[in-house]
C-alpha cells in the first residue's frame, strides 16, 4: 500500500484519525500542567485539495466533504469540523489540514510538539508550512528527514511528563504492523504512562486481529483500547475498506465521547453495504 498522503487527504480516514486525534489533545488541555505531542510520520500538515495529487484521487468528496454544510454535527465534533471550515472561509472545500496542524491548534505556551518526517520533499515542506502556516501558543520542533521509529527511540522519555505520542505510518512496507508493535514495545518501555494513538488501514480484519493480540501481550502495555471502522464489507482484501485508531493509554474523555463520534460518523462515510465501527478494549 502506498499511502503518500497527499493522495489521500481528508478522505474518510482523516475524519476519523483527526477528529479522534482532536479529543485526545482536547482531554490533555483541560488540565493546566503541559504536555508533550511527538508526531512520528507527520507529512506536510497542509494539502491542497485542489492540487494534482489530491485531484487524481478524489477522496476528500467522500471524506470530510460529506461532514461540511450539514446542520446535524454534533457538539462533539464541532471543534473539528470548524477548524477545516476556518481554513475555507469560502465555502470551497480546498484546503485540508493534516495532524500537525491539529495539534499546533491546540498548544497552550506551555506545551511542545515534535514532528518528524522522513520523506526528502515531504519535510521540507513541513518546515515551510510550519513557519509560514501555522499559528500556534506553543512550541514547535520540525525534525526533517527523519525516521519516526528511530525519533521514538531518542526522545522517549519526553522532558515533559504527560503526553501523546500519534503514529501514523505510510505503511508501503508489508511489515509495517509488525514494526509497529516493535516499536511499541521499545516505545512503552521507555515511557509506560504516555498517551499512543496509531493509526492503520484496514483491508483484512483477519490480520488487524492478529495485530491486536500481539499488542495485548506486550509487557508494558497495560490499557489498550482499540476503534475500528469498515465503510463496507471487507471481501475484497485487496481494496481499503476501513481504518482503525488503536489507543494506549486511552484518555477518560476520549472514552466518554468515542461512542457518540463514531455513530455519526460511521454510516455518513459508509461506501457500501456492511458499514460498520466498534471499540474493543485489548488489555
Amino acid at each position: 500500500m502506498n499511502y503518500r498522503h497527499s493522495y489521500h487527504a481528508g478522505n474518510f480516514a482523516d475524519v476519523v484519525k483527526h477528529s479522534l486525534q482532536w479529543l485526545v489533545l482536547d482531554y490533555l488541555g483541560q488540565k493546566d500542567k503541559p504536555y508533550w505531542v511527538l508526531d512520528t510520520h507527520a507529512g506536510i500538515g497542509m494539502y491542497d485539495l485542489q492540487g494534482e495529487q489530491a485531484q487524481k484521487t478524489g477522496e476528500a468528496t467522500d471524506g470530510i466533504a460529506r461532514l461540511l454544510g450539514r446542520d446535524d454535527i454534533p457538539a462533539v465534533l464541532q471543534s473539528y469540523v470548524a477548524q477545516v471550515q476556518q481554513l475555507n472561509p469560502t465555502g470551497e472545500l480546498r484546503w485540508y489540514p493534516g495532524s500537525p496542524w491539529f495539534s499546533a491548534e491546540q498548544l497552550r505556551a506551555q506545551d511542545q510538539l515534535v514532528l518528524c518526517e522522513l520523506h526528502p520533499q515531504d519535510s521540507l515542506a513541513l518546515a515551510a508550512n510550519v513557519k509560514q502556516e501555522f499559528a500556534s501558543a506553543g512550541s514547535i520542533k520540525v525534525l526533517t528527514e527523519t525516521n519516526g521509529y528511530a525519533a521514538l527511540k531518542g526522545l522517549l522519555p519526553p522532558p515533559i511528563k504527560r503526553g501523546l505520542v500519534l503514529i501514523d505510518p505510510p505503511f508501503e512496507q508489508r511489515d509495517e504492523l509488525q514494526t509497529l508493535v516493535a516499536a511499541l514495545d521499545a516505545a512503552t518501555k521507555r515511557w509506560a504512562i504516555g498517551v499512543y494513538a496509531v493509526w492503520y488501514p484496514i483491508k483484512d480484519p483477519l490480520s488487524i486481529g492478529d495485530f491486536h493480540q500481539q499488542v495485548a501481550q506486550l509487557k508494558h502495555v497495560q490499557k489498550a483500547y482499540a476503534v475500528d471502522i469498515l465503510i463496507r464489507d471487507a471481501q475484497d482484501r485487496q481494496t481499503l475498506n476501513g481504518c482503525g485508531m488503536l489507543f494506549i493509554n486511552p484518555p477518560f474523555g476520549l472514552l466518554q465521547q468515542v461512542d457518540e463520534v463514531m455513530n455519526y460518523l460511521t454510516p455518513l462515510l459508509a461506501q457500501g453495504r456492511g458499514a460498520q465501527w466498534q471499540g474493543v478494549w485489548l488489555t
